[in-house]
């Protein structure tokens, strides 16, 4: 396992510290966690979950319905 030094300035230790706190976790494991969900290349599941999620929501066609028709480019 590697070992980091970092240096924080004291708004942001405390911060952190209080955070690891209320996760009940050391300030090492919460950095960890930090560096981990940063580095993560996917999206969380409950994002993953939202698509069709509304009922209501428009489709694509509906919300292209009302934006009119495009400006007309310059000729290159």
């Amino acid at each position: 396992m590697g070992q980091v030094t970092i240096y924080l300035d004291r708004e942001t230790e405390e911060r952190m510290t209080a955070s690891a706190r209320q996760m009940n976790l050391s300030k090492s494991k919460w950095i960890a966690r930090a560096i981990r969900d940063k580095l993560d290349d996917e999206w969380p599941e409950g994002v993953r979950e939202l698509p069709g999620s509304w009922d209501d929501f428009p489709d694509a066609e509906e919300l292209r319905a009302g934006s009119g028709s495009d400006a007309r480019r310059e000729p290159l």
